[in-house]
C-alpha cells in the first residue's frame, strides 16, 4: 500500500466539457486534487468543486509555469501529480504509480509518456508520442518556462512505465481555436523579448523554418506511419509556427504605426 500522498494539480480554464472525466479518474487515488482555473466562464469550477476538488482562481498571465507554481504552492501532499483537464489516469498508471514512489527517497521527479490521441487517433508516431516529467516531489519541483513549462528538481530523475491518456482535440475546428490563442501568446512573448529585432527574419522563419517542422514531424518521426492522421496532424503543427512568425509581424507592424 502507497504511503506517500499525491495531490493531483489541474489547470483550467473553460473545460466543462473535460473536467469531470479527468476528476473522476484520480477521485479516490489522489489524496487531493487541486484545480488552478483562470476565471472560467462556463460551469467548470461548480463541476470540479461539486467533485470535491479544490478550487484556486487564478488568472492566467500567459505563462504556464506560473499555474504550475500555484499547484505546488497550495499542495499538501509529498508529491504532485500536474495534469490538463484533458488527461485521463489509466488504472495501470496508478498501479505503476504505487508499486514506485515509496521506493527510491533520492528520485525528486517521475517521468512518463503521455498517449496522446488526435481524432480518436493515439499518435504513436510523429513525436508527440514522449515522455514528459509531471510527477514531482512538492519540497524539490518547480516548473520553469512561459509557453513549453517544464519541471526541474535537483535529484534524480525516475521512470513511471505507464502512460496517461491525452484528449486534447475532439475535432478540427477545436484544434485551431486552442491553437489560435497559443500562437497569440507566443507572438506575444516573441515581441516582447526581441521587440523588432527580428523582423528580418520572418520570412525565413515562416517559410523554411514551417517547412523542416513538417518534415520532421512527417517524414523523420515517421508521422506518415499515421495516415491520414498523422499527414494532417503535421501540417496543422508546422502551420502553428507560420501563424506564430505571421502574428509576430503584424505586432511589429503595429508597433512602427504608433511610433
Amino acid at each position: 500500500m502507497r504511503k506517500a500522498k499525491i495531490t493531483a494539480g489541474i489547470i483550467t480554464k473553460n473545460e466543462e466539457k473535460n473536467i469531470a472525466e479527468c476528476i473522476n479518474r484520480i477521485k479516490g487515488w489522489a489524496d487531493e486534487i487541486i484545480v488552478v482555473d483562470g476565471y472560467s466562464e462556463d460551469k467548470t469550477v461548480p463541476i470540479a468543486q461539486d467533485l470535491g476538488a479544490k478550487v484556486i482562481m487564478h488568472r492566467f498571465e500567459g505563462d504556464f509555469s506560473k499555474e504550475r507554481n500555484a499547484v505546488i504552492d497550495n499542495a499538501k501532499g509529498e508529491w504532485v501529480l500536474h495534469l490538463d483537464a484533458d488527461d485521463r489516469v489509466t488504472s495501470e498508471f496508478k498501479k505503476h504509480v504505487d508499486e514506485v514512489i515509496d521506493t527510491d527517497k533520492s528520485v525528486d521527479i517521475y517521468k512518463f509518456k503521455r498517449k496522446s490521441f488526435f481524432l480518436g487517433h493515439f499518435m504513436e508516431t510523429g513525436g508527440w508520442y514522449h515522455y514528459i516529467p509531471n510527477l514531482v516531489k512538492r519540497t524539490s519541483g518547480r516548473f520553469e518556462g512561459v509557453l513549453h513549462e517544464k519541471a526541474v528538481c535537483p535529484g534524480k530523475v525516475g521512470v513511471i512505465e505507464a502512460d496517461i491518456e491525452h484528449h486534447p482535440f475532439q475535432n478540427i475546428t477545436q484544434f485551431m481555436e486552442r491553437h489560435n490563442r497559443y500562437t497569440s501568446i507566443v507572438a506575444k512573448k516573441m515581441f516582447t523579448d526581441f521587440g523588432n529585432s527580428k523582423l528580418n527574419e520572418v520570412k525565413k522563419n515562416a517559410i523554411r523554418k514551417t517547412f523542416k517542422i513538417f518534415w520532421k514531424m512527417y517524414v523523420k518521426k515517421k508521422g506518415y506511419k499515421g495516415g491520414m492522421h498523422g499527414l494532417i496532424f503535421s501540417i496543422l503543427f508546422a502551420f502553428n509556427n507560420f501563424l506564430s512568425w505571421i502574428k509576430y509581424w503584424e505586432l511589429c507592424q503595429e508597433y512602427k504605426g504608433g511610433a
